[in-house]
């Protein structure tokens, strides 16, 4: 069973996503918070695998809740809501430590299928809407992100660089192995030292650089 917490300053939309979720028997929502000013107390009483983090609330934002639990000792994963594909405030999430992004209107399949995908320690890659979020703001010419970027994975060997190329590309491990020609479990190799080199949490930060430093450019 996968316990969730839903984080939203919305109660309709709180009842919508638990009356979705729970349709599902191996999810359970074992708490609910209305602002992310009292998500890090929640994670702490009720110990959720998986947090479901709106982005817009009064009092603190989807991006301060996110670093604040994340802070926590074994934090659990975090998915971003928002209903805004293009929001700032969503990448920078994804920066602090988030495993994904939903918009509020993915399909309810979609949604538990997401959830089940990050709970298994897996990050919430949608290659389409990921992919332009991103983009949108690596390609940013205000900012110096592409020259920070390319310094960072320039500790990466040749093979892991391909490797990152792909988990960019939103591919799992199974299908980066089919595509580079090695087993699955080279792949997952590979991948965990890239995270360590990177000092990245999860795959959603090593997505990031791979745009910011042009690899998916092509």
């Amino acid at each position: 069973m996968t316990r969730l917490l839903i984080v939203d300053d919305e109660a309709l939309v709180r009842a919508g996503l638990k009356m979705i979720l729970e349709s599902d028997d191996e999810l359970e929502v074992v708490a609910e918070a209305d602002d992310g000013a009292d998500a890090a107390a929640m994670v702490k009483e009720h110990r959720p695998d998986v947090v479901l983090m709106d982005i817009r609330m009064p009092r603190l934002d989807g991006l301060a809740a996110t670093r604040e639990v994340q802070a926590l000792p074994d934090p659990p994963k975090i998915v971003v809501l928002t209903t805004f594909d293009l929001d700032d405030y969503v990448f920078r999430a994804l920066q602090a430590g988030a495993s994904g992004f939903l918009l509020k209107d993915t399909p309810p399949r979609e949604l538990v299928q997401a959830i089940k995908v990050v709970a298994a320690g897996d990050a919430m890659l949608s290659p389409a809407v990921t992919r332009r979020l991103i983009g949108h703001f690596a390609g940013d010419p205000r900012t110096d992100r592409r020259r920070v970027a390319r310094e960072r994975i320039s500790k990466l060997t040749e093979r892991e660089r391909e490797v990152l190329v792909e988990v960019g590309r939103g591919l799992q491990n199974a299908d980066i192995g089919r595509k580079l020609f090695m087993s699955e479990a080279t792949v997952k190799a590979h991948v965990s030292r890239a995270l360590v080199k990177l000092d990245a949490t999860n795959r959603v930060q090593m997505a990031i650089l791979a745009y910011e430093a042009g690899l998916l450019d092509d």
